[in-house]
C-alpha cells in the first residue's frame, strides 16, 4: 500500500532536516471524470479502516532492508510508525466538485506523505464506482438496481465496489463478503448452469422453488424465452415472484414478457433485466415494463471512468521560523490552490448553487450558516484516533443517507446523462 517514492522522499527529507515539519495535505480532483455533473465521495470508511492498521511489520522492514530501499535511520522510524495526526474531510456519500477539499491530512511531512498511495488507491476506485452508480440509480427513477459485478473485478475490488454502489443508491449486491463486512443486503438465485444441470427446464425451476419458494425469481432465457415463461408459470403458478431476462433486445423482450405474463394471469410477477447494462441502457428502458435492474461490468469499472482522478498534494507547511506557508504546484494544467481550505455548499431555497471553498489561516473555522450554506467537512481522525462513527456497517448506512440528502439538494439539470460542465461552480474565496 506504499509507492517507493514516498519512502525515498522521507529518507531524503530526514537528511535535510525537513521530514518532521508540520504539514497539510489535501485530496481533491481537478475535474470530474467523464465530464459528469457531480461526483460522489466513497471509500472514506475503508481508508480509515486501513489507516488504523497501517504499520510496517517485520516482513515489510526486512524487504526494505534486503533491497536497500531506504536507510537504516528510516527503517528504525518506520518500525514505530503510527499515524498520530488529524484528518478531516467530506463525509462519505457527500457530493464533490472540481477543487473540493475531499480529505485534509495534517501531521508531520513524513507521517502524512506516506499515506498518499493508500488514500488515493481507495478513494479513486471507490468514488469512480459511486460516480457510475449514482448515475444508474438516477436513471432508474426509483426502480431497484442491484450490483452483480464481482466476476468482473479483482476479488477485493469487487467487495469495495459493492460497498460504493450501495452508498450511491444500489439496493443490494450479489457479493456475500460485502454483506458480511458492511451489512449490505445480498441477492441472487441461479445462473444458466443450474438450468443446464437438470434434465428439463421445468425440473430446474421446481428445484429452485422447492428451496426458495414461489416468491423467487426464475431465469427464463436459457432456451426459448416464451416457453421459459410458460414453464415458469406452470411450475410456480401465478404467484411467481419474478423472472429474469439476460439476453436479447431487452426493451422488446420485456414488453413481450409482460404481455405473456399478464395473459397467463401472473400480473404481479416482476421482471428483472440484466445483460451489460449501464446508465444509458437503463434510461433507454424507462418506458419498458421493467421492474428492476442488475448491473455488473459497467458499475465495477466506473462506466467508462475507472478512476476518479483525485490527487494528494501538499498545500501548507510550517517554515523554519514556525510560520505557516501555503504551497502549490504551478505547472501547466496541473495547478492547485495553496493554503488550507474550508468548504461550504452554498444553498438558495434548499438548492445547491455553489461549492464555496475558503482559503484560510491554519486550522481556521467558519460559521457555515453565516456563509450561506452547509459545512462539508467533518472530523475523521483526531490525534491518530479514528472516529468509529465512519466505520463498519454503521458508517456505510450513514454514508448512504448522506448521499441521498446531498443529491436531493441538486438542481434538476444535475441528472442529465450527457457530458457537460459541473452542475454548480467551485468558487475559491
Amino acid at each position: 500500500m506504499t509507492d517507493r517514492y514516498e519512502l525515498t522522499m522521507i529518507d531524503a527529507a530526514m537528511r535535510s532536516g525537513t521530514a518532521f515539519r508540520p504539514s497539510v495535505f489535501e485530496v481533491f480532483a481537478r475535474r470530474l471524470p467523464g465530464a459528469r455533473r457531480y461526483g460522489v465521495v466513497a471509500g472514506t470508511g475503508r481508508f480509515l479502516e486501513r489507516l488504523a492498521e497501517f504499520r510496517f511489520g517485520d516482513d515489510e522492514l526486512r524487504f526494505l532492508r534486503d533491497n536497500q530501499v531506504v536507510s537504516s535511520e528510516l527503517l528504525d522510524w518506520l518500525a514505530d510508525y503510527r499515524f498520530s495526526g488529524d484528518v478531516r474531510g467530506y463525509a462519505e456519500g457527500e457530493l464533490y466538485f472540481p477543487g473540493s477539499p475531499i480529505l485534509v491530512i495534517e501531521g508531520s511531512f513524513a507521517e502524512a506523505v506516506v499515506l498518499e498511495t493508500l488514500a488515493l488507491s481507495v478513494l479513486n476506485y471507490d468514488s469512480a464506482v459511486a460516480n457510475a452508480a449514482t448515475r444508474m440509480t438516477r436513471a432508474a427513477k426509483g426502480r431497484p438496481v442491484a450490483e452483480m459485478g464481482s466476476r468482473r473485478a479483482n476479488e477485493e475490488a469487487a467487495i469495495a465496489a459493492a460497498r460504493a454502489a450501495y452508498i450511491a443508491g444500489f439496493g443490494a449486491t450479489s457479493n456475500l463478503a460485502a454483506g458480511a463486512r458492511w451489512g449490505i443486503p445480498t441477492m441472487g438465485t441461479a445462473a444458466h448452469s443450474f438450468t443446464l444441470l437438470h434434465d428439463s427446464e421445468a425440473a430446474a425451476f421446481q428445484a429452485q422453488i422447492d428451496v426458495l419458494g414461489v416468491g423467487t425469481t426464475l431465469l427464463v432465457d436459457t432456451y426459448d424465452i416464451e416457453q421459459g415463461i410458460r414453464t415458469a408459470i406452470e411450475v410456480a403458478g401465478t404467484d411467481l415472484g419474478g423472472i429474469r431476462l439476460d439476453s436479447g433486445d431487452l426493451d422488446e423482450v420485456a414488453a413481450e414478457a409482460r404481455a405473456l405474463l399478464d395473459s397467463l394471469g401472473a400480473t404481479g410477477t416482476r421482471i428483472t433485466v440484466t445483460s451489460d447494462l449501464d446508465e444509458y441502457a437503463i434510461a433507454a428502458l424507462q418506458a419498458s415494463p421493467v421492474d428492476a435492474y442488475g448491473v455488473g461490468t459497467s458499475v465495477v469499472t466506473g462506466s467508462g471512468a475507472p478512476a476518479a482522478g483525485m490527487v494528494y498534494k501538499l498545500v501548507a507547511r510550517q517554515g523554519a521560523d514556525g510560520a505557516w506557508v501555503g504551497v502549490a504546484k504551478h505547472s501547466e494544467d496541473k495547478t492547485s490552490k495553496p493554503g488550507e481550505k474550508v468548504a461550504v455548499r452554498t444553498l438558495e431555497d434548499g438548492v445547491a448553487i455553489e461549492e464555496t471553498v475558503l482559503v484560510t489561516e491554519h486550522q481556521a473555522t467558519i460559521d457555515a450558516a453565516a456563509a450561506g450554506g452547509r459545512a462539508l467537512q467533518v472530523p475523521l481522525v483526531r490525534g491518530g484516533e479514528v472516529d468509529d462513527r465512519w466505520l463498519g456497517a454503521r458508517g456505510v448506512a450513514t454514508a448512504r443517507e448522506r448521499h441521498d440528502a446531498s443529491v436531493a439538494e441538486l438542481p434538476a439539470e444535475a441528472h442529465r446523462l450527457a457530458r457537460g460542465e459541473p452542475v454548480i461552480p467551485t468558487v475559491f474565496r
